[in-house]
């Protein structure tokens, strides 16, 4: 769990790190870097937060 933690700060960095470099240079390169990496983001919690549910139905009884 601490390293989907450490990912999930490392990628809240990036994208910021994106943001700050296209407020600076206006290169859109870094604002298309964001995005993709805030879709990815998303899409991998979305997938580990249905693992997560899925694993909680296998563990009920029935």
């Amino acid at each position: 769990m601490w390293l989907l933690r450490l990912l999930a700060a490392i990628v809240v960095v990036a994208i910021g790190a994106g943001l700050l470099i296209y407020a600076f240079s206006g290169n859109r390169y870094y604002l298309t870097l964001s995005w993709r990496l805030f879709k990815i983001g998303i899409v991998f919690a979305l997938l580990v937060f249905a693992l997560m549910f899925i694993e909680r139905l296998a563990i009920i009884p029935l």
